[in-house]
């Protein structure tokens, strides 16, 4: 079995320095990286993390939290993380913490066995208290700071702006906003704020509903959409929060027979795969999510190399206008 000497020998570097390269202290040129880790290939050799995590206090390990798994924000939002920490030589340990109060000790008690770098909390379920024995950075997205290191968000405000005049521009006068869970405030919630703020500014109609935790930890939204759409009939334009839900009302639609746009138009929000492969494609607002986990993993980073960071970073929002408005 190959060990660090072998790789060093075969590099014709010191110990130390393919040592630096394993545990990424200080700086390594790309070449030197390379040639370590092509020699690592050549050699089949494995660094024995056990050994590591004990010569350090922590390990290049991750620990990521999120709500869901099956949902397309949050899927596509792990890939990037995944990518921005693998870029950066570092693991990461996925939680899912939908349904999983009672297992909250649980999850930050693997974290602190496994001696991760930090923990990324893209979950608005698990209390911030709980975190006040982990002494590692805590990175927040699209949740509030509270106690943690730095958090990363998109324009929320501005995006829910964005929308509102979008579907005033194409016609609208009598508008809808279906939105995050009732009694559970996140940052996402200011996209309503701001959906509300160019209503009122423009003298426009409009209804504001509230999702409810079953419907979220489900990701079923028919039958509160339904209800909108059957008992509000003047409404000609629908703002929905997440692209999910966006492609919920167009299967609504479909079954009560309103033409999407002709009668009603819809605009979602973060711009995943789903909005572009229904029919019709759907008008959202692009949420940054590859740059949001890329800021994350940087700030760990720094963060666990005792790096100041900015105690929070929002990444700016865009218009995706496609078939539904």
């Amino acid at each position: 079995m190959a060990t660090l000497k072998d790789v060093a020998k075969e590099t014709g570097l010191a110990v130390s320095t393919v040592s630096r390269v394993l545990n990424s202290r200080g700086y390594i040129s790309e070449e030197t990286k390379k040639s370590v880790y092509d020699a690592m290939k050549k050699l089949n050799y494995q660094p024995n993390e056990v050994a590591r995590s004990l010569s350090k206090q922590t390990t290049n390990t991750i620990g990521v939290i999120v709500p869901h798994i099956k949902h397309p924000y949050f899927a596509e939002l792990i890939s990037h993380i995944e990518a921005a920490a693998n870029h950066r030589n570092y693991k990461i340990l996925l939680f899912n913490s939908r349904d999983r109060d009672e297992k909250e000790k649980e999850i930050l008690d693997m974290c602190n066995r496994n001696r991760v770098a930090g923990i990324i909390l893209c979950s608005g379920t698990v209390e911030m208290n709980k975190f006040e024995g982990i002494h590692v950075p805590l990175i927040t997205i699209e949740r509030n700071l509270e106690m943690g290191t730095a958090a990363v968000e998109c324009d929320n405000l501005k995006g829910g702006r964005m929308a509102a005049r979008h579907l005033i521009e194409k016609g609208c006068t009598n508008l809808a906003v279906i939105s995050g869970v009732r009694g559970n405030y996140m940052p996402a919630d200011d996209r309503e704020i701001g959906f509300m703020e160019v209503c009122k500014e423009c003298g426009i109609t409009y209804q504001a509903f509230k999702t409810n935790e079953v419907q979220y930890n489900m990701g079923e939204y028919h039958e509160l959409i339904e209800e909108v759409l059957t008992q509000n009939k003047e409404v000609d334009g629908i703002f929905a929060s997440s692209d999910l839900i966006a492609a919920q009302v167009l299967q609504v639609c479909s079954r009560l027979k309103i033409s999407v746009p002709k009668d009603l138009k819809v605009v979602g929000f973060d711009d995943v795969l789903v909005s572009s492969i229904t029919t019709p494609t759907i008008t959202t607002i692009h949420q940054p999510i590859k740059e949001m986990a890329q800021m994350a993993i940087s700030m760990l980073v720094d963060a666990s190399k005792d790096k100041m960071v900015a105690s929070k970073t929002t990444l700016p929002v865009s218009l995706v206008e496609r078939e539904s408005t």
